[in-house]
């Protein structure tokens, strides 16, 4: 296990009604928000017209922004800083999930900095200062409502970056299952795997001897396996909602991370499918995961194995360790097809024109992976096996 420094500051409000409390805790922080948001729905609910009502009965003054799209862009973030410098605005908060989280972020980081705010996400300044961010979850996915990273596009080049610093954890995230009910279908399956896939971002390490975070990350996996279908049958099953969201924020914590180094390179990959054809992030990585899985098996089949039998309840071979690896991937491919999710370029509606230049772009900073090291030629045979 590495040695390691663990620190948290998001106040966390969960259960029904929780979004009541925006106003109280904002009180703390600020004397007027920026209210940054998304598309519609919120408004269509109601929501919005409750956090208003919160924030003016606690004295709050308040702007808005909406507007945020999936895969967030880099103008809409540029427009925000604007306003909050014009109307003196000292808290973002961030209604919505982890695109208007990250989009929040991207805002309370530029507001204070004299140049580009893509110079976090390009990796040419430190984020050092920021605004507050509080956040009411309507999402569960990203985990961005307790992580210390915000993920934006650039629409210039279609980069899409992250950038990373504990002054980047929103200071209070107010989380209530009921208003995930009625998220569609696709975007309950497409968070689901999004939160999977930081946990088997962890899970797979090169670091030994970290058995209580190995059980804390299955634990979360068979969690969410578990709860995907649940709620998929019975959106308004509060239980199933409940375990996902709670699922979500503790995949993307830093608890899961604590005294090891996990991998991330499939998320990179993934990025590039999502800055281009502006495919959802769950979907990519429900295609570029057990693809990724396949490609490197053989750096650690036992821990592969490990995962087959704790997880995904494959009985161990001990005298064939790569076999119950592979059926312990198979699994994992039937839980996704049976979710809906997809498994292939085709399906992801992405053409296999562009691959060599996504691979390029994903490396353009070096080998992606911590797990196992991949360079462009890693990163293309991975995408070429999702034709």
């Amino acid at each position: 296990m590495r040695d390691f420094t663990y620190e948290n500051p998001t106040k966390i409000v969960f259960g029904r009604g929780a979004e009541l409390a925006a106003g109280a805790e904002a009180a703390h922080l600020a004397k007027k928000v920026l209210l940054h948001y998304g598309g519609g729905s919120v408004k269509r609910s109601g929501l919005l017209d409750r956090i208003r009502g919160s924030l003016e009965e606690a004295g709050l003054a308040a702007v808005e922004l909406g507007g945020v799209q999936p895969n967030p862009r880099l103008s809409l973030v540029e427009e925000g800083i604007a306003l909050c410098r014009r109307e003196g605005v000292d808290l973002i908060l961030a209604v919505g999930g982890g695109s208007v989280i990250d989009s929040a972020k991207g805002i309370a980081l530029g507001v204070p900095y004299d140049g580009p705010v893509w110079n976090f996400y390009d990796e040419t300044a430190v984020p050092e200062r920021a605004l507050p961010v509080g956040v009411v979850l309507t999402i569960p996915a990203a985990g961005s409502e307790t992580s210390p990273t915000s993920v934006v596009t650039n629409e210039k080049g279609w980069y899409k970056r992250s950038c990373k610093g504990t002054i980047l954890r929103p200071r209070f995230a107010l989380l209530n299952p009921e208003l995930t009910f009625s998220l569609p279908a696709d975007q309950t399956r497409y968070g689901a795997m999004d939160m999977l896939a930081h946990v088997l971002e962890r899970y797979f390490t090169n670091d030994r001897d970290v058995e209580l975070t190995d059980r804390l990350c299955e634990g979360t996996m068979k969690t969410i396996l578990a709860n995907l279908p649940r709620a998929l049958a019975k959106p308004d099953d509060y239980a199933a909602r409940a375990e996902l969201m709670w699922s979500a924020t503790n995949a993307h914590s830093g608890i899961l991370d604590t005294g090891r180094l996990g991998d991330w390179g499939s998320h990179k990959i993934e990025h590039e499918l999502s800055a281009i054809y502006d495919v959802p992030h769950g979907a990519g990585l429900a295609a570029v995961f057990p693809a990724w899985m396949r490609f490197v098996l053989s750096h650690d089949v036992p821990r592969f194995a490990q995962f087959a039998h704790r997880v995904m309840d494959v009985d161990m071979n001990p005298f064939d360790l790569e076999d119950t690896a592979l059926e312990g991937i198979r699994r994992l491919e039937a839980w996704i097809r049976g979710c809906g999710l997809p498994l292939t370029l085709a399906e992801l509606g992405v053409p296999a024109d562009r691959l060599e230049e996504m691979a390029a772009k994903a490396v353009e900073k070096g080998p992606v992976g911590a797990f196992v090291p991949l360079g462009k030629d890693e990163v293309l045979a991975i995408l070429n096996s999702l034709r």
